[in-house]
């Protein structure tokens, strides 16, 4: 666009890289927990697994990792571990032997699940008392004077544009059906101290902004990037960007 502020210019536009540069990880405590109230710490399968974020720090509590996405390409660009192994498979057919699994983890993935099926396979691969943990973070915090215009950005212009399944994210899956023996999780979050260029190319990732973009309604995205450069001040100046994360966990 001829008009398009200098600031906002291009901010959307990070390429297919973005998701690996941009992403947040999860804190080293998260995966601490998990092989805390695990069994044994045989072995973790982790589902949906993408790029091996969650999958790698699994792997420094655990005898061996298989991490497992459905997406060839995500596997592809994995954080390589010798405890930890790939494989292309569904999460409602998890190529794991029964019984054998002391850990079952989906990190931000189980929204795309054929749950029932999901599961099944879960009461198959979980040895005794094995523990299931569905974990996803949620919408970012902003300091307070940005908060205002992200919040409207994100729930009211961009909302319309996110698919269905966002809407399980958002409540940390408290609605989704969870048939196990259900224990308590911490309280913790993931942070990251920002600039305003990796704060954009995070929310460049999401599929609401790609949607947003696909509707020939860019407007919406350079008008968000322009107002929010002029509340930010200094663009390499640090804010802290915190995520909640949520966690539905139980024992088989």
């Amino acid at each position: 666009m001829a008009n398009e502020a200098k600031g906002a210019r291009n901010w959307f536009d990070q390429g297919g890289r973005a998701y690996s540069r941009f992403r947040p990880e999860y804190p080293p405590e998260l995966a601490r927990f998990l092989a805390s109230v695990s069994p044994d710490t045989v072995l973790a399968v982790d589902v949906g697994c993408g790029n091996g974020q969650l999958t790698g720090q699994l792997a420094m509590h655990f005898d061996k990792v298989l991490g497992l996405d459905p997406s060839a390409d995500q596997i592809a660009h994995a954080s390589a571990h010798p405890r930890v192994a790939y494989a292309c498979a569904p999460a409602e057919q998890l190529p794991v032997a029964d019984h054998g699994a002391s850990l079952i983890t989906a990190a931000q993935a189980a929204h795309w699940f054929d749950l029932p099926r999901f599961y099944d396979q879960v009461r198959r691969i979980g040895a005794a008392n094995a523990v299931l943990a569905l974990i996803s973070y949620g919408v970012p915090r902003l300091d307070d004077e940005l908060a205002p215009r992200f919040g409207h950005f994100y729930w009211r212009e961009i909302g319309p544009y996110w698919p269905a399944e966002r809407k399980l994210v958002d409540t940390g899956y408290a609605d989704l059906p969870f048939p196990f023996a259900e224990q308590t999780a911490p309280a913790l979050e993931i942070r990251k101290d920002w600039n305003l260029e990796e704060l954009l190319g995070y929310i460049s990732t999401w599929s609401a902004v790609r949607s947003v973009r696909e509707a020939s309604r860019e407007g919406i995205l350079q008008s968000f990037a322009s107002d929010l450069t002029a509340l930010w001040g200094d663009p390499t100046h640090l804010r802290a960007v915190r995520w909640p994360i949520n966690m539905r966990l139980g024992k088989l």
